[in-house]
């Protein structure tokens, strides 16, 4: 979007855009962190196993349980869809249709 359009818009719309784009950042910066987390803390798991024996790996379940959550977690920020203006209008005629449907 150039300069000139965004100086068209309506104050309000434009405010909505920003904050939807303030949200889409943090949550690419909280993905970023949380494969932080994950990469250091499963190094540390896997390095206390290789250090005390290297027995049954014990650490597998956390990596592996944890990767879901990350997986599900960048499947929020970049997979999932946003709600639009246009979702919201047909689950409203949804709910309006079976309100009448109970009425009758």
């Amino acid at each position: 979007m150039s300069s000139a359009e965004t100086q068209q818009m309506p104050h309000d719309l434009e405010a909505e855009v920003r904050e939807q784009a303030l949200e889409r950042l943090k949550k690419r910066r909280d993905l970023g962190a949380h494969l932080v987390s994950y990469l250091i803390i499963n190094a540390a798991l896997w390095g206390v196993w290789a250090l005390t024996g290297a027995g049954y790996a014990w650490p597998v379940w956390v990596t592996g349980g944890w990767a879901i959550g990350l997986a599900l977690n960048a499947w929020d920020v970049y997979g999932r869809r946003p709600i639009t203006e246009t979702d919201i209008r047909r689950e409203m005629d949804r709910l309006r249709v079976s309100a009448d449907a109970r009425r009758s």
